[in-house]
């Protein structure tokens, strides 16, 4: 059986993240008027890094990547075991928090959401999360928790996320606190046809109200985007610009 979190497969160096906000883009058609880009905080899957996400990213076209303002971050544990990118790819490797076997019970959990909140506090505001395997299942999450009080309290409301390949928590507690009430941030889910996550990933569309889905004919990965897949998440990308730019006049 897989491990729950599989690693990346493509490596790069990771970028200094800005410490100010609101890089802009003109927009056709409307006297150059300048809209924010909506602005994500990147969470990376297991055992793998900043860089290694942004790599993956990076295979997006820019008529995408030039639409967001992505932010990197390494998680706050180094692996503590063997990764899957090994002899591949340069380590460190960090993992979010880590886990029993039946993905039941977790240890570092409510570290990882301090370290999560420190960092949006100390290098925001963020307006969503971008999330690969571990990461995805974080970043799913979160907007649950802060609803309900548990995690980023101390932050501005989540209003958008991207889900690559991600899953539902599996502990009954930490699942009722994150998932009980749905979710109605908008949200994009990719889902890989030959991704074992597969199955857990169309169970946690369950939890989110009108999710855009992307699904692709790979596995467990950050895919390219054919043209359908482009169109679909240029579109969620013009709807959450605007969302988030009509709320800023």
């Amino acid at each position: 059986m897989p491990p729950f979190f599989p690693s990346l497969s493509s490596h790069q160096s990771l970028t200094t993240i800005p410490q100010f906000r609101f890089p802009t883009i003109p927009i056709m058609g409307s006297d150059q008027k300048f809209f924010t880009k909506p602005r994500f905080l990147c969470l990376h899957g297991f055992r793998t890094s900043a860089a290694i996400l942004k790599k993956q990213v990076g295979k997006w076209p820019l008529s995408v990547l030039d639409q967001l303002d992505l932010h990197f971050l390494d998680a706050p544990f180094p692996a503590e075991g063997k990764s899957d990118v090994e002899g591949i790819f340069d380590p460190p490797y960090f993992e979010w928090f880590q886990f029993s076997p039946e993905f039941t019970e977790y240890r570092n959990f409510d570290e990882c959401l301090s370290f999560i909140e420190n960092y949006m506090i100390k290098h925001g505001p963020f307006d969503g999360f971008l999330g690969f395997s571990q990461g995805a299942i974080l970043s799913a999450a979160l907007p649950g928790f802060q609803a309900k009080g548990i995690a980023l309290t101390k932050v501005p409301k989540i209003k958008f996320v991207i889900i690559v390949s991600g899953a539902k928590f599996r502990s009954e507690s930490v699942a009722e606190k994150a998932y009980s009430t749905p979710i109605g941030c908008p949200s994009l889910h990719f889902l890989g046809e030959e991704d074992f996550l597969m199955p857990h990933g169309k169970k946690l569309l369950e939890s989110y109200i009108e999710p855009t889905i992307i699904t692709h004919p790979k596995g467990h990965t950050i895919p390219r985007l054919d043209d359908k897949a482009l169109e679909v998440m240029e579109s969620f990308i013009h709807r959450i610009s605007k969302i988030l730019n009509e709320n800023e006049e």
